[in-house]
């Protein structure tokens, strides 16, 4: 015979409930009917603000998801969740983690970013199952000090925090592999960090380092190095030992060389040095034979290293806003180049070995100071070619013409030859600053002594015999006006905006105003 299960009994064994994004102020009682059976609980982005007592008898739990909620405190009874392997409270409004939490001995991936914490316990690191640990954005002041007893810790993100040293204890995380101390205020690296030698990617982006430690170069496995928005003067030469290295970013910095070592890494795809002091590339680059990207933008660079010619890879560069005067012809070796930026530099002309970049899309050199471009550029399958911040069209309708200098076949169009661009605020900040100085040197009454013998307009000679026909054909250029005229105008002006003050308060005579007015007007 059998026996039919009552209905009620039904469905009793759930072991994993999803009410994310689901509007919630409370957690729904139904859940604690499971609570024999339930393993994987998300409540994520809702709006719970607190965790009854009742909610701690789900004891089975071994994925815990409570994330982009507005809970206020997470309470000792978390020891509770002997079973936990993965807890995610980020994004609350959390102020502390209990000491109490060291009693979740599985737990092997927490997540405690964006919280008001400014500190761990000192019971963490008795989580010695932790494998991966968040603790971004929670103004995190230090680290406990006996951190290097998580053992098994292989990713540790502690970005946008305010550290500023790293306890000696953390290089004994050994099989540590993502390291992700961004945005904190570091200013030394210990040496040893080269002791991690199983780091693969490494964070130190936005903190206060003046330089690296040569014990860098012991990280033979390591894959991603970002050390840009930092105070580096220098590169340490053992950054050749980086053999593994694939991206390496050091933007914004006040480098001014990079070292030979750079052409040892021969998995180098990703290089990024813009934003720094650069006058000039190593040789060495060009040995870097894995690269694909290089960016270069904003430096003092006079010239490209011929051996650039040799990055058979090489699918983007950029080499904007420098101080570039010519380009090598070795860069048409660059057979993959697609992209091409050389904007706001001093070029006069382009290489006609460009053309050689037979994969080449998009070249953008506005900015210079070209006369021409190559007849050989046709040759190119462009979508793309600027010559001017103006220009309209990614591509313009160009002409041949024949440069009466070398006899050669070029091409030109309406925006060639390049104008030179208007000098950036940047530039004028000296000129402004010593004329400030000058001004201010100036002796009062040198301000209203007229000036005596100026020349009041500026004409082109000519020849003698013309002299009678001076008065209709003279070109003149009317002179700008001296410090003293404007000295007067600036006074005139003060006068007008203090009669107009006082006429504020005549209302009934609006004669006053128009007097006021009248008498600048005459004056100017």
């Amino acid at each position: 015979m059998f026996h039919c299960i009552p209905l009620w009994r039904c469905n009793r064994h759930v072991e994993t409930i999803d009410r994310r994004h689901c509007s919630l102020v409370y957690v729904p009682e139904e859940i604690y009917r499971y609570a024999r059976s339930l393993e994987e609980l998300l409540l994520d982005a809702n709006q719970l603000r607190e965790l009854p007592e009742q909610f701690f008898q789900l004891v089975k739990l071994r994925k815990l998801g409570l994330s982009d909620n507005e809970i206020q405190r997470l309470p000792p009874e978390i020891a509770n969740f002997m079973q936990l392997v993965e807890l995610d409270v980020s994004r609350n409004d959390i102020p502390e983690i209990p000491e109490s939490i060291s009693f979740c001995k599985a737990l092997q991936i927490a997540d405690f970013s964006g919280n008001p914490l400014t500190r761990l316990p000192e019971s963490f690191p008795e989580l010695q199952n932790l494998t991966c640990l968040s603790v971004n954005d929670i103004s995190l002041q230090s680290l406990p000090e006996n951190i290097g007893n998580l053992y098994n810790l292989a990713s540790l993100e502690l970005r946008e925090n305010l550290l500023t040293y790293l306890p000696d204890s953390l290089t004994q995380l050994r099989r540590l592999e993502e390291l992700d101390l961004g945005n904190n205020e570091i200013y030394n690296l210990p040496e040893s960090i080269g002791a991690l030698l199983h780091l693969k990617d490494l964070w130190l982006d936005g903190n206060q380092l003046s330089e690296l430690p040569q014990e860098i170069g012991n990280l033979k496995n390591l894959l991603c190095l970002d050390v840009s928005e930092n105070r580096l003067e220098r590169l340490p030469e053992e950054i050749s030992g980086l053999t593994s290295l694939t991206d390496l970013v050091i933007s914004q910095n006040l480098l001014e060389m990079i070292p030979d070592g750079i052409g040892k890494l021969k998995k180098l795809s990703i290089l990024k040095v813009d934003q720094n002091r650069l006058t000039q590339l190593p040789e060495a680059v060009g040995d870097c034979e894995s690269l694909t990207e290089l960016v270069l933008t904003e430096n003092r660079l006079l010239t490209l290293p011929k051996s650039i010619g040799k990055l058979k890879k090489l699918s983007n560069l950029n080499a904007d806003r420098n101080k570039l005067v010519s380009l090598p012809k070795e860069i048409g070796g660059c057979c993959s180049l697609t992209v091409f930026c050389v904007r706001d530099n001093r070029l006069t002309r382009i290489p006609s070995e460009v053309s050689q970049a037979t994969e080449l899309h998009v070249l953008d050199v506005a900015g210079n100071r070209l006369l021409h471009l190559p007849l050989s550029l046709t040759a190119l399958k462009l979508k793309a070619l600027w010559l001017s911040d103006n220009q309209s069209q990614p591509l313009l309708t160009f002409q041949t013409d024949t440069d009466h200098t070398t006899g050669e076949k070029i091409l030109t169009c309406v925006l060639l030859p390049q104008l030179p661009s208007e000098p950036t605020c940047q530039e004028n900040l000296p000129r402004c600053g010593a004329l400030e100085s000058l001004v201010n040197d100036v002796p009062d009454d040198a301000w209203n002594e007229r000036a005596v013998n100026r020349v009041s307009a500026i004409r082109f000679l000519e020849d003698e015999r013309d002299e009678e026909d001076n008065e209709t054909r003279t070109l003149l250029r009317r002179a700008t006006p001296h410090p003293g005229e404007l000295k007067n105008m600036k006074k005139t002006v003060e006068n007008l905006r203090n009669d107009m003050n006082a006429a504020k308060g005549l209302d009934s005579n609006k004669n006053e105003v128009n007097h006021a007015i009248d008498r600048v007007t005459t004056s100017v």
